[in-house]
């Protein structure tokens, strides 16, 4: 199989797909893989690292899809990179189709396989490609969530920690799980007051055996989030559905109750948040402010540490991408029902019932397609 590495064109995305070590097995295992100019170079690896390899480096990303029968990507292609895709051409990254309409129509039409990482599920339940990201997410909403809680950035000035006769921050975090766990822990470790809210009971009980003793854990309904809110100068978005649009758990008239300069930061904004005045931001330009509150709005934070970012995410993907080249998507599909589940758009038909219930599409059932 030709498999495609293009290199990744959302604003400030450095991460890679594919690493110089998995170039050189998949070239070991009888493939081709191409790698556009540059397409490692934010993560560390340059195109010298992808020739030794055994990799193709290619000069322009029209080639690498062109040319390419599978495509391997981190984030979802955007829209210059609609008209690449073509029929049969599978495509295996993070697409968050929930959030897009747009981009999901885009798919549908081009005739691609669409293989979506972050609804890869295995029977336990876990979300095998998306929980290194999420790891990674989870930890950086509250260096993020700090940083703009500087009176320099319009927070309240507090810092997250407090000092020896000031009370700490409060990080309140709506989810408990890979994303809301880490970040509890990550906030705990630097000293906050932490309120870690969820939805399951059995899930709350478990937390509460590994948490810190500074992590409160809270039950979460309307009544709940609301009494809490209103005492975070932190508050972190951390809820998933599977392949579904988030809930909004906060609503606009919700953020008169929130301490003036207290700080959002939704990590659910792929998925569409689940604070309804999140929308994504960038790196470049990551914070707004409504109503007196900081929205930080990032949809591809791990991107900001995109060396740690590359290497966990491509430990995790990387042996689900060999399965692909090696038996061809349907056969791989037969064989795994994780990696069926990941099966999102295939030839125009939608076979994720989230993603059909987001947007009011016919659904097609998965065993149809294969």
């Amino acid at each position: 199989m030709i498999i495609g590495v293009p290199k990744e064109i959302k604003a400030n995305e450095n991460r890679v797909s594919i690493i110089p070590g998995g170039a050189e097995a998949l070239v070991h295992a009888g493939h081709t893989v191409l790698v556009e100019r540059g397409a490692g170079i934010g993560s560390g690896f340059d195109d010298e690292a992808y020739r030794q390899a055994g990799a193709v480096v290619v000069e322009s990303a029209d080639e690498v899809w062109a040319r390419s029968e599978m495509i391997v990507k981190v984030k979802e292609p955007i829209a210059p990179e609609w008209p690449r895709m073509r029929e049969g051409q599978v495509i295996f990254t993070y697409l968050h189709f929930a959030a897009s309409e747009e981009l999901t129509r885009a798919v549908m039409d081009s005739g691609a396989v669409a293989i979506a990482y972050e609804t890869v599920q295995l029977p336990t339940g876990e979300l095998p490609l998306l929980t290194p990201m999420s790891e990674v997410a989870g930890r950086l909403a509250v260096q993020q969530g700090a940083k703009y809680l500087e009176k320099y950035f319009g927070g309240r000035g507090i810092l997250l920690p407090g000092v020896p006769g000031v009370e700490p921050a409060t990080v309140v975090i709506l989810g408990g799980g890979v994303v809301g766990s880490n970040a509890a822990r990550m906030a705990a470790g630097l000293g906050a007051r932490v309120v870690l809210m969820d939805v399951s009971l059995n899930r709350l009980r478990y937390l509460a055996d590994v948490m810190p003793a500074n992590v409160t854990l809270v039950y979460s309904n309307r009544h709940n989030i609301l009494t809490q809110i209103a005492q975070a100068d932190l508050l972190i978005g951390a809820v998933l559905l599977p392949g579904k649009k988030a809930p909004h758990l906060v609503r606009r008239e919700d953020l008169k109750v929130m301490k003036p300069g207290a700080v959002i930061v939704d990590v659910a904004v792929d998925q569409g948040g689940c604070v309804e005045t999140i929308h994504p931001t960038t790196h470049d330009n990551p914070i707004y402010e409504v109503d007196g509150v900081i929205h930080y709005g990032v949809a591809n934070m791990p991107g900001a540490v995109p060396r740690t970012s590359t290497l966990a995410l491509t430990n995790a993907t990387f042996p689900y991408a060999l399965t692909l080249a090696n038996k061809g998507w349907r056969e791989a599909c037969r064989g795994d029902r994780a990696l069926a589940l990941g099966l999102n758009v295939v030839a125009g038909k939608v076979t994720y019932p989230g993603v059909a219930e987001a947007f009011g599409l016919p659904y097609t059932p998965v065993e149809e397609v294969l």
